[in-house]
């Protein structure tokens, strides 16, 4: 029996448009009947520009959102045009023709490598007597590879050790001789998932704050729950994509910065991070958060520029009654949609007594909310 009308499945085309962006060119298979703003939002992920922020041009007419495809005449094989407007982006920015064939890896500034070429600095005697008498160990820019072994002679004395910007890769498990460490500052290394031991570190019950900005590090083991006492825990500039649950162990964490990254969810454990005072999730591919982050009571900043944040978790600015701070640049969220949270008065009223000084003095234009949401 023949079929008496075909589905609306049936009526549907797939096609592939071509978008060209920043010297290269985009294949996107997406059925016609699909709208513009579809289109754009297939888009935000191979491009890291968001939605608001794209201008669609076929034939010379910039498309509109709510057109299908088929009714802007874009047909199989058709040539876009994609403007993207400056500021509203996900992670570190558009994803440009030059860095297409390169690893995710965020590369540090030229000046800030460690020169490789350069014979590693020896520690020298008076040295050694001073890390002791001041319970600093500081060896940052001494194009270090490994860890000198002067420095586990430091045992207890040490409470900070900075090693920042070198050449290491690995620390050693003996790490746990210096028993009082307090500060553990590694950024700018080549540090990767293996090259720590977050058991040993664990052994540390001192230790309160990791720096590990500017490394590879693209993922966190569940063993950093182990690090109980940490208080402030620094990823920016990794390869991380995002975080392992058993992070919501860690209660007397205060500070969690992992912005620069490519993380695009993040654990409902979150809300396990009682003392959380300060996150950073500026700059990664966020598209939501969890509810759960309403349950940081201590929550006072909130960063998460350039983001694809359309929302915020529907109790943020009741439950989270410290929060002042919050940047929203970048993202998809509007000041229209802030409004519309419960609580949002009272978060307004938090964020202008914070900067009352600021405005008496008008350092501020205005008092209105300038953290974040667009206006449209």
């Amino acid at each position: 029996m023949e079929k008496e009308g075909k589905s609306d499945a049936d009526n549907r085309s797939t096609i592939t448009v071509n978008v060209k962006f920043s010297g290269r060119s985009i294949p996107v298979e997406i059925s016609d009947e699909c709208t513009v703003k579809h289109l754009k939002s297939l888009l935000q992920p191979l491009t890291n520009v968001l939605s608001r922020g794209q201008k669609l041009i076929f034939k010379g007419k910039v498309l509109v959102d709510e057109i299908t495809l088929k009714s802007s005449e874009v047909g199989n094989g058709a040539k876009i045009m994609l403007m993207a407007s400056q500021g509203l982006h996900q992670g570190d920015g558009p994803i440009r023709k030059e860095a297409s064939n390169l690893p995710t890896a965020r590369r540090m500034p030229e000046a800030m490598r460690p020169k490789r070429d350069v014979p590693q600095v020896p520690v020298v005697k008076s040295q050694l007597e001073r890390w002791k008498a001041t319970g600093v160990v500081a060896l940052s820019e001494c194009n270090l590879k490994v860890l000198p072994d002067e420095v586990l002679t430091c045992g207890p004395s040490a409470r900070v050790l900075d090693l920042s910007h070198n050449a290491i890769q690995h620390l050693p498990a003996a790490i746990n001789s210096l028993s009082s460490l307090q500060k553990l500052i590694l950024n700018g290394n080549e540090i990767m998932d293996n090259s720590l031991s977050w058991e040993e570190l664990a052994s540390i019950k001192s230790l309160m704050v990791i720096s590990l900005n500017q490394n590879h590090i693209a993922t966190l083991p569940p063993e950093v729950s182990t690090l109980t006492g940490l208080r402030q825990l620094h990823i920016a500039h990794n390869e991380l994509t995002g975080l392992p649950s058993e992070i919501g162990l860690l209660t007397s964490l205060e500070v969690l910065k992992v912005n620069n990254n490519r993380i695009r969810s993040i654990p409902e454990s979150i809300g396990g991070c009682v003392s959380l005072i300060e996150v950073d999730l500026s700059s990664n591919l966020l598209v939501e958060l969890p509810e759960t982050i309403s349950k940081l009571k201590d929550l006072k900043a909130l960063y998460l520029r350039n983001n694809g944040l359309k929302s915020l978790p529907s109790s943020i600015f009741t439950q989270c009654c410290q929060l002042s701070t919050l940047d929203l640049h970048g993202t998809e969220i509007t000041i229209d949609v802030i409004c519309q949270i419960e609580g949002w008065e009272n978060f307004d009223e938090r964020r202008r007594s914070k900067h009352q000084k600021q405005l008496d003095f008008r350092v501020s234009s205005s008092g209105k909310f300038d953290e974040g949401a667009d206006q449209s």
